[in-house]
């Protein structure tokens, strides 16, 4: 997706920096071209040898080089960039480009290109959340610059907090994102749903399942990388979040079928998650004490069905609405038969059948088994990662876009 692309990777100082190779790696094997430029402080942390022998191209450190000036001045190697990158972006360097400095050679390309820019920042937690950081990110945003990150866990200062640079896995979808007006489902809106759905029982208890939302958030990402502006719903889940892509987060069957409500008219559905059939018909305000060991009664109503709701939409039905059909059915056949009859059922115009009895692991698992049925005929997909199984799902979702076409 990325051939041909030129992009300008600016590394600042930062212990982050030591991503920014492996970064380097996966945008050329993308087939971006990419040009590298070291501040003073992210020559502490990588070298420019480093970025050199992976990039394939002169990695530039100096504004006043009478031999880089020569070679390529930087005016013009600010204005050839198809896409600006800083990662990581320390706090001092957002505060460079948010009061418009020029006094290194990073900080001048990024006043003189034309070209949009995308940053990760990477920094101590209290230095993210200080107010002065946040008034920068928010006149950089007006601005139009775009961000990925940054994630929460274990900084390199010993704490534990918001400020972890994104991965360069993270980085790489987001400008993949960037870049996908050229995709195949460009100008599509699609809807994706993903994880299990939570059903209060109490304050502290619920009823739920074992879904992951692995499988769900796949898709979202696997649409986003061909052009698709993609929406996801998403259960309680511990999957990170993919990048570029709008997440809205629900408990319940009820708020998932409000927000995907709301973010109709969809030019694709694919509802993965794993809506819980029942909830609680009279939720305790209180939690539940023992009661000299006889348990207590819990009423269940039934949850709305997403997937039939859409089907009825009317004037909001989504173009193409595709459902999972997960069930503990081993024999493929007897699968198959109860699949085809839920895709009737709920009027959706694709259904994936796979088996989730627990011998198979897909639940909570890496790996997943689907037969696609379209309706007309039924396609038995091997076992794979469920990214391949995503991957492969946006494909088939662009091929049908292609052919309507």
């Amino acid at each position: 997706m990325l051939a041909g692309k030129r992009v300008l990777l600016i590394v600042t100082g930062g212990i982050a920096a030591y991503k920014c190779p492996d970064l380097v790696r996966r945008l050329t094997m993308a087939g971006a071209q990419v040009h590298c430029v070291l501040t003073k402080g992210g020559a502490q942390f990588v070298t420019p040898l480093t970025l050199s022998a992976l990039s394939g191209e002169k990695t530039y450190e100096q504004l006043f080089s009478l031999t880089d000036e020569s070679e390529m001045g930087h005016i013009r190697l600010a204005r050839q960039a198809d896409l600006c990158i800083v990662a990581p972006a320390s706090a001092d360097f957002l505060a460079k480009m948010a009061n418009g400095l020029a006094d290194d050679l990073a900080s001048t390309l990024l006043l003189a290109t034309n070209s949009d820019i995308l940053v990760a920042p990477a920094m101590n937690t209290a230095m993210w959340t200080h107010p002065a950081t946040r008034d920068n990110m928010t006149r950089l945003l007006k601005r139009g610059v775009k961000t990925v990150g940054p994630g929460e866990g274990d900084l390199a200062c010993g704490e534990t907090g918001e400020g972890r640079m994104a991965e360069p896995a993270e980085i790489l979808a987001a400008i993949e994102t960037y870049f996908s007006h050229d995709a195949p489902l460009s100008g599509r809106r699609a809807v994706v749903t993903s994880g299990p759905t939570h059903e209060a029982i109490d304050p502290v208890r619920y009823i739920a399942n074992r879904s992951s939302g692995r499988q769900g958030h796949a898709i979202a990402d696997a649409l986003a990388r061909l052009g698709a502006q993609t929406i996801l719903v998403s259960g309680p889940t511990q999957e990170p979040d993919p990048a570029g892509i709008e997440i809205i987060r629900v408990e319940s069957a009820r708020d998932m079928l409000a927000a995907v409500t709301t973010a109709l008219p969809a030019d694709i559905a694919v509802c993965a998650a794993a809506v819980a059939d029942w909830r609680i018909s009279d939720v305790s305000a209180a939690k539940i004490k023992k009661t000299g060991g006889v348990p207590p009664k819990l009423e269940l109503s039934e949850n709305p069905d997403i997937l039939a709701t859409l089907g009825k939409a009317g004037n909001l039905r989504p173009g193409l609405l595709i459902g999972f059909a997960a069930e503990t059915e081993s024999d493929p056949e007897k699968m198959v038969k109860i699949a085809t009859a839920k895709r009737t059922a709920k009027g959706c115009d694709w259904i994936l059948a796979n088996d989730v009895s627990p011998h198979t692991g897909t639940f909570g698992g890496l790996e997943n088994a689907v037969h696609l049925i379209d309706g007309k005929k039924v396609e038995a997909w091997e076992k794979a990662s469920k990214e391949d199984i995503a991957r492969q799902l946006a494909a088939r979702i662009a091929a049908h876009f292609a052919v309507a076409a």
